[in-house]
């Protein structure tokens, strides 16, 4: 069962100019995301800087993500890391903020090998009833979640899927192949996403999402539906964009921050040690999202509280 969905966005979380939360802008972006046409939204991801977030604020986010959605959607919070037991921690404090599901990343700097990531992500799902997905991204843990692990970790009720973003096909085909049959494997990467659903992958952990989940929507429906010429031109035709967002040398989000603060939505800047894009970078930026149909409400006037 989808139970999140085909589209998830992994979303950036929006600062004022003096550094503090824009709790305003993150429940817009979570109104619009929706409207635009995801499934589920993932508060406090990577993407979401939860590194230098702290706990009163990840509670914030988790609150206003739950509030702003409505029920329309489903929100996952990010709580992984690479201490066991604060990611426990993380996650009670999450479920009593009214989330419905959590995302796990790979330990980072530890490099624990595949034992300890098998223990390490069996106790957090036992944490609490709700359902986790696991995140390998080797490219910013340096830990590789191996197919082996991820097939045992799948036989855990409540761990019903992984974020894939090593970009090794190989490695996410031998996941979907031996992995509980109900288990779930989403694309990390949005130049993966198609690819994977070829796999036998059930959608996206999207970035590039933010500013046209319309267009990954439709590419993601019409090969479910069985139009696979019509998904291969959506995903031919967004491949620039989602290069773009990923620039060698500048860590996400910068990059999807400052497509968001062209696009006309406050995303502001990134918190050090995160720093934004150069003129030149936001200028070439510019000019590779201009032919896209950007999602309607980026330019939507701000509520009135």
């Amino acid at each position: 069962m989808l139970e999140f969905g085909r589209l998830i966005t992994a979303m950036i979380t929006p600062f004022k100019a003096d550094g503090s939360l824009d709790l305003n802008a993150y429940g817009r972006l979570v109104e619009g995301l929706i409207d635009a046409g995801n499934d589920t939204l993932l508060s406090t991801g990577t993407t979401g800087e939860s590194p230098v977030l702290t706990e009163s604020e990840r509670a914030d986010l988790y609150r206003e993500a739950v509030r702003a959605a409505g029920g329309r959607a489903r929100i996952i919070a990010g709580t992984g890391g690479y201490n066991t037991e604060e990611s426990k921690h993380l996650s009670r404090l999450a479920a009593d903020c009214g989330v419905h599901g959590l995302l796990q990343v790979a330990p980072y700097y530890n490099k624990p090998p595949q034992a300890g990531l098998y223990e390490h992500f069996r106790e957090i799902a036992e944490a609490t009833p709700l359902p986790n997905i696991l995140y390998n991204v080797p490219s910013r843990t340096i830990t590789n979640i191996d197919a082996d692990t991820v097939a045992r970790l799948s036989q855990i009720d409540n761990i019903i899927g992984i974020k894939e973003a090593s970009a090794d096909l190989d490695q996410i085909a031998e996941v979907i192949r031996t992995a509980h049959p109900d288990f779930l494997v989403y694309s990390g990467n949005d130049v993966d996403t198609l690819p994977m659903m070829l796999l036998g992958g059930v959608g996206v952990i999207s970035v590039a999402s933010h500013v046209i989940s319309g267009e990954i929507r439709q590419m993601i429906d019409a090969f479910v539906d069985g139009d696979i010429e019509t998904s291969r031109k959506k995903h031919l035709d967004s491949l620039p964009l989602f290069r773009a967002l990923f620039p060698a040398g500048w860590s996400n989000p910068i990059a999807v921050k400052a497509a968001l603060n062209l696009g006309g939505f406050p995303a502001g800047a990134p918190r050090l040690p995160l720093v934004e894009f150069p003129p030149e970078m936001t200028d070439n930026l510019a000019a590779i999202m201009q032919p896209y149909k950007l999602d309607s409400f980026l330019h939507a006037p701000e509520a009135v509280n």
